[in-house]
């Protein structure tokens, strides 16, 4: 699919989705058609939708669903929100090395900053239903750049449209599809934080993040039992990394980029939310291929054939409040593997255990505990090898963290991690390393 092709497609279903037609009769004796009934609109409706995480309500934020601000912005069929996200990490069992020694988050005190204001409307003003437009600006900082990219720039600006009762669900224009895949955030909330050691595989094989957008058409189709298939295809992100991307393309619109090809993504799962009745499942797997040449690392050749196989599950298997169903204790797993050929991270496995309202006096609160396996090349590891400098051939990690939400929009993640091969090369001293991951809903 060229890039001509791409745009066209989107074009025609974004243009095909309103309902914007009015029958028009040739006869003065022909009735009336019937008065529409009422759009039921609520202001959730222009939260995140459609995606694999999700953010607290409108209600769980610092400006409430319901203060002047809000309620004349929806009056009008538009939001506007944002996220704030202060992060320190740094390592407790050794002294900061020099900054041009720094191999890993935390290995010298590492802040990162950011801020993401999104606006959206629901376009009641072209009588659409179940539309959305998300436009989304990312201010990003750290004082680590390999923590980065450090930036200002757009991070969405997309069309969402649903169709019938959520059974299909569409988004096109540029997006960030670490949103929409996979499911990496625990318990499915950003207000979790990161945890652990960050499973970068699915960027290596080119998946957008936060803040790189990139142009998408992303499908999600409901089957019967809670079943689910999601599809997307997606401009890739830069071979060489994030910091690439972003130097040849600063605000993200570029449409198409010479060498970066196209990302094919497919997921299917089961997905059921907590009730009195049921406890909370989601089991997801998916494959996505990318056509962007990458340099083998065995023979230094340009190929094509990059891709990243997942399979994650996360099941409650406590609930002990029918009153409050999403409390209780969760288990999860992760697993993931890219070609060694293409990338520096090639394995990634994780066990989690969770539980939300740990502590009765704490009800939206929870507890994470998270063990982590990240394998690294052979390609890679046996190339410095014969180059005589030292590297780690895997990394272990054991993380454990509490999440408080302080107030209304006011997440506060405390955490303490162990790792074991923290960074491929040097072949770094084991670290313990400590993060405070603040996160407020504007």
């Amino acid at each position: 699919m060229n890039g001509r092709v791409l745009r066209g497609v989107v074009i025609a279903v974004v243009l095909s989705s309103g309902e914007l037609s009015h029958a028009q009769g040739t006869s003065p004796q022909a009735a009336a058609p019937p008065a529409s009934a009422p759009i039921a609109r609520s202001i959730e409706d222009l939260g995140f939708l459609g995606g694999a995480v999700s953010n607290p309500p409108f209600t769980d934020t610092i400006l409430e669903a319901d203060s002047p601000f809000r309620r004349a912005m929806f009056d009008r069929g538009m939001a506007l929100r944002a996220n704030v996200v202060p992060r320190f990490t740094m390592n407790v069992i050794d002294g900061p090395v020099p900054a041009n020694e720094q191999r890993y988050i935390g290995h010298r005190p590492t802040f990162i900053w950011g801020v993401n204001p999104v606006f959206t409307a629901d376009l009641r003003q072209l009588r659409l239903k179940q539309a959305q437009l998300n436009v989304g600006l990312a201010w990003k900082w750290s004082n680590w750049e390999p923590a980065g990219p450090n930036t200002v720039t757009l991070s969405t600006l997309y069309f969402f449209k649903r169709w019938g009762d959520r059974r299909v669900e569409m988004k096109a224009g540029y997006h960030i599809n670490d949103q929409e895949f996979v499911g990496l955030q625990v318990g499915g909330s950003s207000s979790t934080g990161a945890q652990g050691v960050y499973a970068v595989l699915p960027f290596e094989v080119g998946l957008s993040y936060y803040p790189l957008m990139a142009p998408t058409l992303n499908f999600r189709f409901r089957g019967p039992g809670r079943t689910y298939y999601k599809t997307g295809a997606q401009r890739s992100l830069d071979a060489a990394g994030g910091q690439a991307t972003l130097d040849r393309n600063p605000t993200g619109l570029e449409f198409l980029q010479d060498g970066n090809g196209l990302l094919l993504i497919n997921e299917v799962g089961f997905q059921r939310a907590s009730t009195a009745t049921t406890r909370q499942a989601w089991f997801r797997a998916g494959y996505m291929r990318n056509r962007t040449l990458y340099t083998n690392k065995r023979t230094g050749e340009q190929e094509s054939g990059n891709y990243c196989a997942y399979a994650l599950a996360d099941l409650q298997v406590r609930a002990p409040e029918p009153s409050s169903p999403g409390r209780g204790l969760y288990l999860g797993a992760s697993a993931m593997t890219v070609p060694s050929k293409f990338n520096a991270y090639d394995r990634y496995y994780e066990f989690r255990v969770y539980q939300r309202a740990p502590l009765a006096s704490r009800p939206t609160d929870v507890i994470t505990f998270i063990a982590s396996h990240r394998g690294h090349s052979k390609y890679v590891t046996d190339s410095l090898a014969a180059q005589g400098r030292s590297a780690w051939t895997s990394s272990k990690s054991l993380t454990g963290t509490y999440t408080l939400h302080l107030s209304r929009g006011n997440y506060l993640s405390l955490s303490a991690g162990f790792q074991r091969g923290a960074a491929i090369t040097p072949r770094v001293k084991n670290a313990l390393t400590t993060t405070a991951y603040w996160i407020l809903y504007l």
